[in-house]
């Protein structure tokens, strides 16, 4: 269920992370969606769904970090 706009994505995002960090979230999510339709693509026997989230998660985190509450844009 690849998301449209940054209002589509999981409320636990939306509310935690800046507006840039969230549309790198949506567009690894939606590349991986694809990229990973195919189960033998998938590890440990991961969900689709479960499979894109964590792409996205990896892609946030190569330009923001997490310094107690907040998501700051790395330099």
């Amino acid at each position: 269920m690849p998301y449209k706009t940054n209002k589509d994505l999981p409320e636990n995002v939306i509310h935690v992370l800046p507006a840039h960090a969230q549309d790198i979230y949506r567009e690894a999510f939606n590349h991986a969606w694809q990229q990973y339709a195919n189960p033998e693509e998938r590890r440990d026997d991961a969900s689709r769904e479960e499979t894109a989230h964590r792409v996205a998660w990896a892609a946030v985190k190569k330009k923001y970090k997490k310094i107690g509450d907040k998501w700051i844009a790395q330099q």
